[in-house]
Parts: structure tokens; C-alpha cells; sequence
């Protein structure tokens, strides 16, 4: 099991807590954890990647292992502490403003 981590906007969005726990079948990569994430979560669709392009939303960041990962390719693996379960891939609202 996956563990993400949800910022508080799609916590309320999705009806849940701050963590919730993902199955994904084969590597684990940004894109197949967000696609399982929408699969039980499908009112996210639309809100952490584009619903057509499947790009990350700008205002979005993909975090672990103290890492920034949001630049990194859909498919590239994910650390194994994620695959394994240690540690969690956290989705993160970006914070802007002046």
C-alpha cells in the first residue's frame, strides 16, 4: 500500500483524512499512484493533474523522501521508502503571493 498524503483543500474535497492509502499494481511511479488515487477518489479528477494532458496542475507539488519530485517524469520510479510504504507521497498546494 501507497501512503499520500493530500493537502487540506482536496482533504475536504475527497471526504477524508490527511493520509490515505493507495494499492498500485505493478511500479510504483507518479502516474500510477495518481491513478489510483483517482480511482477511489474520483471527485480529485481534474484537480491534482489536467483531466486530458494528465500533466500536474502548476499550483500542485509532489513531494517525498525530502525530495521535490514534481519536475520528474510521470513514470520515473518512485523512491522505494514510497514503494515500500515508509514514507508517504505527499501532494502539496503550492503557496504564493507578495
Amino acid at each position: 500500500m501507497i501512503r499520500v498524503v493530500l493537502p487540506p483543500h482536496l482533504q475536504i474535497l475527497a471526504r477524508t483524512g490527511r493520509e490515505v492509502t493507495v494499492e498500485v499494481e505493478g511500479p510504483v511511479t507518479q502516474r500510477a499512484v495518481l491513478d489510483a488515487l483517482e480511482a477511489a477518489y474520483p471527485v480529485l479528477r481534474g484537480t491534482i493533474r489536467d483531466h486530458i494532458t494528465k500533466r500536474r496542475r502548476p499550483l500542485v507539488r509532489f513531494f517525498a523522501c525530502e525530495q521535490d519530485l514534481s519536475h520528474e517524469e510521470p513514470d520515473a520510479p518512485l523512491p522505494e521508502a514510497v514503494a515500500c510504504g515508509d514514507e508517504p507521497f505527499m501532494i502539496v498546494g503550492a503557496i504564493a503571493g507578495g
